[in-house]
Formats: structure tokens, C-alpha cells, sequence
């Protein structure tokens, strides 16, 4: 069974780091400098910002869905962040470390399968989840905070 686990788009967040404090502060978004190594996730890269560089902790909605399930939460994404580009099967360094939370929807958006794991056990975990073929996509978030991480869609 094979997967592709996508990033969010360079693109969407380019201009935020254009806007000054209080512009930031009208969307609920804030910039920040990472203190901490590992601790700044971002949902671009899909890897952690490394101490110093400067990062934007933001609100965006990750399922857009038109079901009960639709969500928002916390973002953090890296100045200097461009689109992960991950091969099949794929799992990006910053996933390894951390205790996730999967979610497996259908193509109407309704959650069909729920678990956690230890990042080390994510691909066991994505393929399990994928052997219902009613499933069509995963969300990874980070367990503990609860914040979205990342796409798991099957490979053609």
C-alpha cells in the first residue's frame, strides 16, 4: 500500500512575512523566533525550524470539508520555508520524534478511523489505517497539542 505525505503550499503563506506586527495581530497571527530545537514544526518544510530562525505561529483551517469534522487550528510556518517535495512511502525526519495522532477520512470528509502512534511507527500505522479502502485521506497532527501537521493521501 503505498502513500504520498504532502506539505501545505509555499505559496499560501509568502506575503505573511511581509505584514508588521499589528497586521499579523489582526489575522491572530505572531512571529516568533524558535528557542528550541526540536519544538517549531513547520507545515511547509515539513521539518523543524532550527534555533534562531524566525518562524509565524498562525490559525488555518487544515479540513475544509463540508462535514461535522471541518477544523482549524495552529500553525507554525519557517521564513524560509519552500513546498516539501517527499518521494512515495516517505516520512519526513520531524514526524519521527513525536507522539501523532491520525485520522482517516472518507471522500466526504467523515472520520472513519482514529489512533495514535509514535512517529516511529507512522508508516505501519498510515498503511493499517489505508487497508480500509472507505478511507481516502489521513491527518497527522501532533497528539499532545493537537495541531495539524500534515496530509497522507494513497499513491496512484
Amino acid at each position: 500500500m503505498d502513500f504520498q505525505i504532502k506539505s501545505l503550499s509555499d505559496n499560501e503563506f509568502a506575503n505573511l512575512f511581509k505584514l508588521d506586527y499589528l497586521a499579523l495581530e489582526k489575522i491572530g497571527a505572531i512571529r516568533m523566533t524558535a528557542n528550541e530545537f526540536p519544538g517549531f514544526p513547520c507545515r511547509v518544510s515539513l521539518e523543524d525550524a532550527a534555533i534562531g530562525e524566525e518562524v509565524i505561529l498562525l490559525p488555518y483551517q487544515h479540513h475544509k470539508a463540508n462535514s461535522p469534522y471541518q477544523a482549524n487550528g495552529p500553525i507554525f510556518v519557517r521564513k524560509i520555508a519552500k513546498t516539501a517535495s517527499l518521494g512515495k512511502n516517505e516520512i519526513p525526519k520531524m514526524l519521527n520524534h513525536r507522539l501523532l495522532s491520525l485520522r482517516g477520512y472518507d471522500k466526504k470528509g467523515m472520520m472513519l478511523a482514529a489512533s495514535v502512534t509514535e512517529g516511529n511507527n507512522l508508516k505501519e500505522q498510515i498503511t493499517k489505517i489505508f487497508e480500509n479502502e472507505e478511507i481516502n485521506y489521513i491527518h497527522i497532527h501532533n497528539a499532545k497539542p493537537s495541531c495539524y501537521n500534515c496530509v497522507v493521501e494513497r499513491a496512484c
